[in-house]
């Protein structure tokens, strides 16, 4: 029989707002502090908030108009790089502990641990290992954590998300049999690790509110609705969750893709959104360039201002297996002017590719190879000068255009101030 493990979901409270927090030397529990980008107006979305100003009412991920007028904060400029470097320093601590084979960094802010070896080698207790680890993270980062502690990957989740913020220490237990003593009957379900709102209300349609109802429900009823994804649904209702740490590190996805989206600074027009969506596609070929891979499908997606229309956008399968600026953004600008409402604003975009191997490249019967080759020699002689030197030390002429968002983007990490 295989033992019981013990796995940990540790997360940074309100990290990034934490980390601005700690390098002005003040405490996130005490201090007003949002950090959002003044320079995009009053509808700047706030990426974060500190744990004082949650406790006064303001929620996470507000616009700035929606925080009260009659309150004093600091604003802080996203440091996505900075934020970067303080998680590289927390999964540091983490090395100096633990393998990395049992370590997988779930985002930016938040990694699960699989800790079933080490509570003897320590000679600790799940509680009091778990207290280290966070101890030394506050100590060396100045950023405050909570744990999930739980028998298996889904309830340290959901002790992480659900019992921890009630604990005085921050940390919250379960395995199986208490959390059907304390969350069969939790609301709303929504709470729950990837349970969506749209999965909510469908739940909903047929009197099911809570993981309990899900435990009594016709499963015959739930793969009806939900197809495979009822057997992820009726494992979590009974707690259990038979994916490991070492399950996802030998994952490798069968479909391979890459893609970008974009929210853009204010509303665009047509024509400046094409020359966008074009900037979009020479990242992404620039992009296979440096990871040898090759596209043989193309797709778009346009949103529009305050969904005024809802999102338009198409795939297609190309006549080319390449990774050619030249030629697919000829595919791109043939999606975008059939499916591309002309007279609404656009407010995001999307591309992506399916790719396959290098080895797969190929071409019509019409192509000039010798044009091709030449392209691909000159845009990894780019792709080297901008490795040395950054991603703006060449532009192209589109660039420059109005409307153009390159050379703006470059500067970001994430899609936000990368200093």
């Amino acid at each position: 029989m295989e033992k019981q493990r013990t796995y940990f979901c540790i997360d940074m409270k309100s990290f990034y707002a934490s980390v601005e927090c700690a390098e002005r030397g003040l405490s996130p529990f005490e201090t007003n502090l949002v950090v959002a980008d003044p320079s995009r107006g009053k509808g700047a979305i706030c990426l974060a908030i500190s744990p004082k100003m949650k406790t006064l009412g303001v929620k996470n991920r507000c616009r700035l108009f929606d925080i009260p007028k009659d309150m004093d904060y600091i604003i802080a400029k996203p440091r996505m790089k900075k934020y970067i470097d303080v998680a590289a320093d927390i999964y540091e601590i983490y090395l100096d502990y633990i393998s990395k084979d049992d370590i997988h960094v779930y985002s930016i802010d938040e990694s699960f641990i699989d800790a079933t070896d080490y509570l003897n080698m320590y000679k600790m207790s799940a509680k009091e290992f778990a207290t280290m680890l966070m101890d030394l993270i506050a100590k060396k980062t100045g950023v405050p954590s909570t744990a999930g502690i739980g028998t298996n990957m889904y309830l340290a989740k959901i002790a992480l998300d659900i019992t921890a913020k009630h604990s005085p220490d921050h940390i919250g237990y379960l395995d199986e049999e208490l959390y059907k003593k304390q969350m069969w009957d939790h609301m709303p379900i929504t709470d729950f690790w990837q349970v969506a709102r749209g999965t909510a209300n469908r739940l909903k349609k047929f009197g099911i509110n809570t993981m309990r109802d899900i435990t009594n429900a016709d499963s015959n009823l739930l793969y009806d609705t939900f197809g495979i994804n009822a057997e992820l649904l009726i494992d979590h209702a009974w707690g259990r969750e038979p994916c490991t740490i070492a399950d996802i590190k030998a994952y490798k996805s069968r479909s391979k893709s890459v893609s970008t989206t974009q929210i853009l600074f204010e509303d665009y027009d047509y024509d400046k959104s094409l020359l966008v969506m074009t900037e979009m596609a020479l990242n992404m070929c620039q992009e296979m360039m440096k990871r040898h891979v090759c596209a043989n499908n193309v797709g778009i997606q346009v949103r529009y201002s305050k969904d005024i229309r809802p999102s338009t956008g198409a795939t297609r399968k190309m006549a080319e297996t390449t990774n050619v600026f030249s030629i697919i953004k000829g595919y791109v600008k043939t999606l975008f002017e059939e499916t591309t409402y002309k007279d609404v604003p656009i407010r995001g975009l999307g591309i992506f590719f399916n790719v396959v191997g290098e080895g797969s490249e190929g071409y019509n019967l019409f192509t000039d190879y010798d044009k091709v080759e030449k392209e691909k020699k000159g845009e990894m002689a780019i792709l080297d000068i901008k490795s040395k030197f950054g991603k703006n030390a060449i532009i192209r002429g589109m660039d420059l255009k109005e409307g153009a968002t390159a050379q703006i983007r470059n500067k970001l990490v994430g899609g936000h101030n990368g200093e």
